[in-house]
């Protein structure tokens, strides 16, 4: 079974394999991360060859939706949505993820 990796534990992992500070590493990722949410908020289209493509879609509105807490009828109107499409090799690697535990 597989457990959740934080940013943190990243920062450890990359520190480990290279000779720049941990506190370098954690701003470069911060960078990253706030260059690729900068982006796609301005409607960019962000692709990582190998890894995924983020943007922002538009997700239709819905007049007659109900919220699942109080089952009251509400509208929600037209919004934007984060999304991330992994991208090919990592499509396939994910793929043989589970078809490959039935092996063991």
């Amino acid at each position: 079974m597989s457990g959740k990796i934080t940013k943190a534990d990243i920062i450890d992992s990359l520190y480990e394999k290279t000779t720049v500070s941990k506190k370098d590493i954690h701003l470069i990722i911060d960078g990253l991360f706030d260059e690729i949410k900068a982006a796609i908020l301005q409607r960019h289209i962000v692709e990582l060859r190998g890894f995924g493509t983020f943007e922002v879609k538009t997700r239709k509105g819905k007049s007659h939706a109900r919220n699942p807490k109080t089952g009251e009828q509400v509208s929600v109107p037209d919004h934007g949505v984060a999304s991330f499409r992994p991208g090919r090799e990592l499509k396939l690697e994910a793929w043989k993820i589970l078809s490959n535990s039935g092996d063991e």
